[in-house]
């Protein structure tokens, strides 16, 4: 066939594609370029183009050539599931039939596969996570390389650790990649790579035997319908009220996005009290809640999702008016690929930047989740080899001191790297050579500092914003939008009602948070020399517990970190805090099973307060507890102390099981305090400024039950998340 005919041909599927019949539809310039490269030349290809541009249209139209001259079925590799569901949709109109591979068909697996060997899927889709489940990579990868006609890979700047969003998964990728018959084309696409990303990937797409230099197709990243701006505003309660009177002047339904699981729920609970249609969504929303979410905002029966970034890579909906962020992403890329879900099928979106104080500390938070330090890789991996089984990530965590997201993050490079191996039933140690990469991880993490940097000066800049974004992005042909706020001017006031403020006041000063006790030991305690197990008796238990606010969210979290901040001074309790504790505290008695709730199982009223001896805050700590004392008209019983006061239980981002074996044995209950709570008999307030993991505060709860305390109900003033 020549190239005309072909091209005759490729703009038929994608008339088919987009619903035109007319039979006017025409592919782009680049989109018939690597259509070109993937199906006449069979080479491999890196495509990256502005979202909404049309990458998908590119694997569909190449799926139905290639499928018309024999070839196999494409395998697209896709981050999300969102994306999976919109991409099955789309093949359909075009008459391509495709089918899926995750972790929410399990039970579908074996009727999918059934239907590849008959010849049935032109397209499988199949997530990250998958290339590396021991049974799908052992029994079905081989047999899935071997037949693929086109391989896929979706949003390709996961593959680098470059990248904003590199995920350990899509290194899975080099392997299938090297395992591809020859000739086999392959298709890479992203939104959101500068330079360096680009070229890594493109590199990365040469491996196999036989492949020659990927074809780079980089377009112009202009999104003409999006109108930038930013809006400082003075603290957080002026934002949410901004965001309360101001939303239904925004155009459509959209996106608001927070940093944090805590802001999102706080920001969309505001807003439904305003009278707003708002939906939370969240990495810790149930998936069949969070489809629903998709489905209201697409069906536009939400004004806006509050999310997290949970909601980012494979949401299409062409209409969406907006996209507002209520503090500042960390990376200017992926800022960008956020703002792109907008204004894909509409002539205007807005896109506005509110920022925040506490986004620092949030994005300092996230930074310390990186790559760990070579001694706790090097421990992971001597535990791995002297182990003559499989270890579980349960029984790896106990003898690392990585908490288990993080270690399961390291495990996955170390398997990608060659160095461990999951299996079933766990990891394993290769017992190949494997060196830290200590360059490497030093200049991402300066690169992730330069991000940080990059989006200080996005906020600040007086130039096109646009033209800075695309700067960022290597775009060579970056030029003033003339839309943005700075090209065009303001477009939104700074103006809150008195009332809407108030309100927000209300909300966001209003303190109070569940601290919820830890009623289970965590598994493995026996391996690191802790002889504790199972359910922790009830009677050693500490009751729900308090706390003034969360860290990460943007009320009482703004006005406590500075306050735990590692480098703040000790000082006593400040009178606002104080207060805010004394709320707390009549707010609990009188609420749901609170002790002055009159309630039939209310417990006991707390008859004494404890605290919880620091080494970094005893004054703030010992003044809390006087202040509780003394407005509860209560005794001070005395302080849970350490056996050694140069004992150093502290083991930053560290398992359950490593918090406990440092704790385990270094607390007591001095005899003076174990007299006094047998004399108050009742429950006590046990007072801390802060808890992460809650097991020290089950450690100290068990020691001064054990001691005569009839209940435990902790009291602090922070909560971590």
């Amino acid at each position: 066939m020549t190239n005309e005919a072909l091209r005759a041909s490729a703009d038929a599927v994608l008339a088919r594609l987009v619903g035109d019949t007319t039979g006017e539809a025409r592919l782009r310039e680049d989109q018939w370029r690597a259509i070109e490269a993937l199906v006449a030349d069979r080479r491999r290809a890196l495509v990256v183009q502005r979202t909404g541009w049309g990458k998908s249209a590119v694997y569909f139209v190449a799926t139905a050539l290639l499928r018309e001259r024999g070839s196999g079925p494409t395998v697209i590799v896709s981050p999300l599931l969102a994306l999976m569901r919109n991409q099955v949709e789309a093949a359909a109109r075009a008459g391509i039939r495709a089918r899926t591979i995750n972790s929410s068909n399990t039970e579908e697996w074996e009727t999918v596969q059934a239907e590849i060997a008959a010849g049935e899927v032109d397209v499988l889709l199949v997530s990250p996570e998958r290339l590396n489940n021991p049974d799908f990579r052992d029994q079905v990868l081989p047999k899935l390389a071997a037949a693929t006609g086109l391989l896929v890979v979706d949003e390709a700047h996961c593959i680098s650790d470059w990248g904003h969003d590199f995920r350990p998964d899509y290194r899975r990728l080099r392997t299938m990649l090297a395992e591809l018959s020859p000739g086999v084309p392959v298709l890479a696409t992203t939104a959101t790579a500068n330079a360096r990303v680009t070229a890594d990937v493109a590199e990365q797409l040469g491996t196999g035997e036989g492949a020659e230099k990927a074809l780079v197709l980089r377009g112009p990243l202009d999104r003409e319908s999006l109108s930038l701006g930013v809006l400082r505003l003075p603290d957080a309660a002026h934002r949410l009220a901004w965001l309360a009177d101001h939303l239904d002047e925004l155009p459509g339904s959209g996106i608001i996005y927070t940093l944090t699981v805590a802001a999102a729920e706080e920001v969309a609970a505001f807003l439904r009290h305003r009278g707003h249609t708002v939906a939370s969504y969240t990495g810790k929303t149930e998936n069949a809640d969070r489809q629903q979410a998709e489905e209201d905002l697409l069906a536009n029966r939400v004004k806006a999702l509050v999310a997290t970034s949970a909601l980012g890579m494979g949401f299409d909906k062409p209409d969406l008016g907006f996209v507002v962020h209520l503090g500042s992403p960390s990376s200017p890329i992926a800022y960008y690929q956020q703002v792109g879900r907008a204004g894909r099928g509409v002539k205007h979106a807005e896109v506005l930047l509110l920022p925040g104080r506490e986004d620092e500390a949030i994005w300092k938070y996230f930074a310390s989740l990186a790559f760990p330090p070579e001694e706790q890789v090097r421990r992971t991996l001597d535990v791995l080899a002297a182990s003559d089984v499989p270890l579980s990530l349960p029984a790896l965590e106990p003898r690392v001191e990585l908490r288990r997201s993080r270690l399961e993050t390291m495990l996955k490079v170390l398997d990608v790297d060659g160095a461990v191996r999951r299996v079933r039933g766990g990891w394993t140690a290769t017992g190949r050579p494997w060196e830290y990469d200590a360059q490497r991880y030093a200049w991402v993490a300066e690169q992730r500092t330069a991000e940080q940097q990059a989006m200080r000066d996005y906020a600040a800049t007086t130039a096109c914003r646009m033209e800075f974004l695309r700067q960022q992005l290597d775009d060579e042909q970056a030029a003033p939008c003339g839309r943005c706020d700075n090209c065009a001017g303001l477009r939104f006031t700074a103006d809150v009602s008195e009332a809407t403020l108030s309100a927000s006041r209300g909300e966001l000063g209003r303190p109070g948070v569940e601290v919820e006790p830890r009623r289970m030991w965590p598994t493995g305690l026996p391996a690191v020399g802790v002889d504790l197990k199972g359910r922790i008796p009830a009677g050693e238990q500490a009751a729900p517990g308090r706390a003034l606010g969360r860290l990460s969210d943007i009320g009482w979290g703004n006005r406590l970190r500075p306050l735990l901040a590692p480098q703040a001074p000790d000082c006593p309790v400040p009178d606002d805090v104080a207060a805010a504790v004394v709320t707390v505290l009549a707010d609990w008695a009188r609420g749901p099973g609170g002790w002055a709730s009159g309630a039939p199982e209310a417990p006991a009223r707390p008859v004494g307060v404890v605290t919880l001896a620091s080494r970094t805050r005893p004054q703030l700590i010992r003044s809390l507890g006087e202040h509780i004392a003394d407005v509860g008209r209560m005794p001070l019983l005395g302080t849970v102390e350490y056996h050694d006061p140069h004992t150093d239980t502290r083991v930053p981002r560290s398992n359950s099981a490593q918090r406990l074996r440092a704790l385990e044995g270094a607390l007591a209950v001095p005899p003076p305090l174990a007299e006094a709570l047998g004399a108050a008999g009742g429950p006590v307030l046990l007072v801390d400024d802060f808890t992460d993991s809650g097991w020290t505060l089950a450690v100290a709860a068990r020691l001064l039950r054990r001691s005569g305390a009839k209940g435990v109900f902790p009291l602090v003033l922070a909560v971590q998340g």
